[in-house]
C-alpha cells in the first residue's frame, strides 16, 4: 500500500511514501543497486521512481503505424509478387 497523500512537516512539504509487503529479493537487489551507485536505498528508490515517471510511455501499435503513415506521405507500399511455388505453412 502506498500513501501518496502523507506529507512530512520535517521534509519541506515533500510527500512521504511507505511501501508495504515488498519482496525480500527486491529489497536485497535495491540494496545492492544503491551500493553500486553510492547512495542510500531511499535515494536509489527515488532515482528509480523519478526515471520511471520521466521516461516516455511505451507507444501503441496504432501510434507506430500513424508515424509510418506520415513517413510514407501517402505512398502505397509495393507488395511482393505471390507467384511461384507454394509451400506449406511452418514447413
Amino acid at each position: 500500500m502506498i500513501d501518496g497523500n502523507a506529507v512530512n512537516d520535517d521534509n519541506d512539504g515533500m510527500a512521504v511514501m511507505t511501501i508495504r509487503n515488498l519482496d525480500e529479493g527486491v529489497r536485497d537487489k535495491l540494496r545492492v543497486r544503491a551500493a553500486l551507485h553510492g547512495r542510500s536505498m531511499e535515494a536509489e528508490a527515488r532515482a528509480i521512481l523519478t526515471a520511471a515517471v520521466d521516461s516516455p510511455m511505451e507507444r501503441s501499435l496504432l501510434d507506430v503505424l500513424s508515424e509510418m503513415r506520415g513517413i510514407l506521405d501517402g505512398e502505397e507500399l509495393q507488395m511482393p509478387s505471390r507467384e511461384g511455388e507454394l509451400r506449406e505453412p511452418f514447413a
